[in-house]
């Protein structure tokens, strides 16, 4: 099983400095593209854009890139290279404003150094080594959610799930998709409906095209389709990552998982929600005052005289989850 490696560090061939590789996710699947970044400017618009996407993603991107920009910084002093690498961290925790693993991660690494005495050249390796634990990190909480996520499955089941959750929102094999390839390399025999996720697809897109080349069945349905097939009785259980939750278990994800948890109850079909501890906000005592970013009408106008509305999430209150898929195991709730 041959999964995609969505971010790396690379060193730029023009002068031996560490840059941040991605694969770009908005050319998939027609295209396999990687764009080498370096600037504060780049690496913000590829994580607005969709080119590197999903929370724990995003969340390695933002360190490594805030690292990689740093060792390009002018400044030789201890007290201007940290006024340039807080300015420069603000800057990119202002690309997406919902996902907690952007602001998270970059708070991390600006935390790790000024917990440090040492000089710039000291503090550019260790704003590297701290992007690359977060990223190590991340790898194996995800093996851990997928091993915890297979209590909640059977050799012959199938899954519904919403986006990607898999192992392109992640740096290892994903959330929400972590459990369904555990499945397989056990011998099982998952099967996954996966939700277009209008407007920009990413169900059909990347899900579709992430399974389909590891080798697991899948079958694309559109968001609108999901309760007939329920109705029908082809799906045994649901599972959706988050982009934040909650401290009361309410979960943000990607717009239509709330329709998604209304039908799943009606159904009597388990709806779970997988992601690691990080993305918990503990700030937040609901699902209310989780900050929902808003897109361009570009993405869904078709009539130049209709007004837009466009949210890119929506929160599934924790009345309607059965549980949470996390590295701490299967939770009833986080309360």
């Amino acid at each position: 099983m041959q999964l995609p490696i969505v971010l790396q560090k690379l060193e730029s061939p023009s002068d031996g400095l560490p840059i941040l590789d991605i694969l770009d996710q908005s050319q998939l699947p027609l295209q396999i593209v990687r764009l080498p970044l370096s600037t504060p400017e780049a690496i913000q618009e590829a994580i607005r854009s969709l080119r590197v996407r999903g929370a724990p993603a995003i969340g390695g991107a933002a360190a490594l890139g805030l690292a990689v920009c740093a060792c390009r910084f002018p400044e030789r002093t201890r007290e201007a290279f940290l006024a340039h690498l807080h300015q420069t961290g603000d800057f990119l925790k202002a690309a997406r404003p919902t996902a907690v693993n952007l602001a998270w991660a970059i708070d991390r690494c600006l935390k790790r150094v000024m917990e440090s005495s040492g000089e710039v050249p000291a503090l550019q390796q260790l704003l590297l080594e701290e992007a690359q634990a977060i990223i190590d990190e991340d790898r194996a909480l995800c093996e851990r959610i997928g091993e915890a996520g297979l209590a909640v499955l059977h050799p012959h089941v199938s899954v519904l799930t919403h986006c990607n959750a898999g192992a392109l929102a992640t740096c290892g094999i994903g959330t929400a998709l972590a459990p369904i390839y555990k499945a397989a390399e056990k011998g099982w025999q998952p099967v996954v409906y996966s939700d277009e996720t209008r407007p920009l697809l990413q169900g059909a897109r990347l899900t579709a095209w992430e399974l389909s080349t590891c080798g697991i069945p899948v079958t694309t349905i559109c968001d609108s389709m999901a309760a007939q097939v329920m109705r029908e009785g082809k799906i045994d259980v649901v599972i959706v990552g988050a982009d934040r939750v909650a401290a009361n278990g309410d979960a943000a994800n990607k717009i239509g998982t709330y329709q998604l948890a209304i039908a799943a109850q009606f159904h009597h079909i388990p709806f779970y929600v997988a992601f690691p501890y990080s993305t918990i906000d503990a700030t937040l005592p609901d699902g209310s005052l989780i900050p929902i970013e808003q897109r361009s009408a570009d993405e869904i106008q078709h009539c130049p005289n209709a007004a837009v509305y466009n949210p890119a999430f929506d929160v599934t209150p924790h009345e309607l989850i059965t549980g949470y898929i996390t590295e701490r195991g299967l939770l009833k709730q986080l309360q």
